[in-house]
């Protein structure tokens, strides 16, 4: 009640667990933080925060336009009131290598367990457009020995993602992901892998988990865990999901409103009065105000 009964400290602890155990884990992304409590109650191991997700709920393309303060801010909500690792996708770490520092720290600040850095070039773009571009292994070795540099919690996973794949080939991505773990990395996020042997490549040339992007109409085709596991990934990130049907549903609800002037035929498939007050502990926060305002004035002036 009130937020997430556990402590930053301990979600970023769980985190590492997490990475180290022998089982695949699952990390839908969260649009709200209403979203990340309805990840807990499924069943999830984590909340990822997607960038991409953010910025098309701001309503602008994911081309580096939000800025750091607004997606530290959107993770400190979303954090705050789920008792799973939160993992938060950093861009390009907002500026040169001091700026990045000061990202990891926004982020230990907000309560978050971890995030992951990427070596476009700033601005960035989506990582399943075409056209990308990356700085050098050496620039993004110095954005991840900054983020290493500016820890404070030695648990808050600090992961690097290569978008080097589509410009470079699977060969020079992998070398700079040894060179990325090499300067500190704790995870690798290869993104935009064309099939399942690139995932066990990357897996097999490094001694850190691996995350698979399981983004919707991209570039890697829609893999099970279970498809993942077996070519040794350790973490699926689901980053765009639930604003996707958020969205689906929301202009189609709106459609059937505009065209029969009611929402009747909608009610079936909306989430009811009394899921959403259990989601949001209504109940605990009726509890917590009944024990605090409990007392008489009576006798008192």
């Amino acid at each position: 009640m009130l937020g997430a009964t556990t402590t930053p400290a301990e979600r970023r602890v769980r985190f590492r667990e997490l990475l180290a155990g022998d089982e695949i884990v699952q990390f839908p992304g969260a649009i709200n933080p209403i979203n990340a409590q309805i990840i807990e109650q499924i069943g999830f191991e984590g909340v990822y925060i997607s960038g991409g997700a953010f910025s098309a709920a701001m309503g602008v393309p994911d081309i580096g336009l939000t800025t750091l303060t607004e997606v530290a801010d959107h993770g400190r909500a979303i954090a705050r009131v789920t008792n799973l690792p939160t993992f938060i996708d950093a861009d390009t770490g907002w500026g040169e290598a001091m700026n990045v520092a000061r990202t990891v720290q926004e982020f230990e600040d907000a309560g978050i367990s971890g995030m992951h850095l990427e070596d476009q070039v700033n601005p960035k773009r989506c990582g399943h457009l075409d056209g990308k571009e990356v700085v050098t292994t050496v620039e993004m070795n110095k954005r991840i020995a900054a983020a290493v540099k500016g820890r404070r919690d030695e648990n808050f996973v600090i992961c690097a993602r290569t978008d080097s794949r589509a410009g470079e080939g699977l060969d020079a991505a992998i070398d700079r992901a040894k060179a990325y773990v090499d300067a500190g990395a704790d995870m690798i996020f290869p993104e935009a892998m064309r099939d399942l042997g690139e995932f066990e490549r990357f897996a097999e040339s490094v001694d850190v988990p691996i995350l698979a992007n399981m983004t919707e109409f991209g570039k890697s085709e829609l893999f099970t865990t279970e498809q993942l596991a077996n070519v040794g990934v350790k973490l699926v990130i689901y980053p765009v999901t639930t604003l996707r049907i958020a969205m689906g549903a929301i202009k189609s609800g709106l459609q059937t409103i505009r065209d029969k002037g009611t929402q009747v035929d909608l009610l079936e498939g909306m989430q009811t009065r009394a899921d959403l007050y259990d989601t949001i502990d209504y109940a605990a926060y009726n509890d917590f105000d009944a024990a605090v305002f409990n007392f008489s004035q009576e006798g008192h002036q």
